[in-house]
């Protein structure tokens, strides 16, 4: 990613996260928000690669979560640095 397509992203987490915490504090239990936010997501992915009538093939899925995996990974490495762990 350029320089500001990797702000941009940041932007978009920090807005995500945002409204996250705003659902959450309108009483909602945090494991709904995260599976609200991971359902968004995936329909959302869904649509990026399917299209609008489309639907994922099984490789389609596979694809889709391998990015989710990968994504997760590099989440989990950055908490551990900065953690010091």
């Amino acid at each position: 990613m350029t320089k500001s397509d990797t702000e941009a992203h940041q932007q978009c987490v920090q807005r995500f996260i945002d409204l996250a915490n705003a659902i959450k504090n309108e009483g909602i239990d945090v494991n709904v928000v995260s599976g609200g936010l991971m359902s968004a997501s995936a329909l959302y992915a869904s649509y990026l690669v399917g299209g609008n009538s489309g639907g994922l093939t099984p490789s389609g899925v596979d694809k889709v979560a391998a990015v989710y995996k990968r994504e997760l990974e590099r989440i989990q490495k950055i908490k551990k640095s900065d953690s010091g762990t």
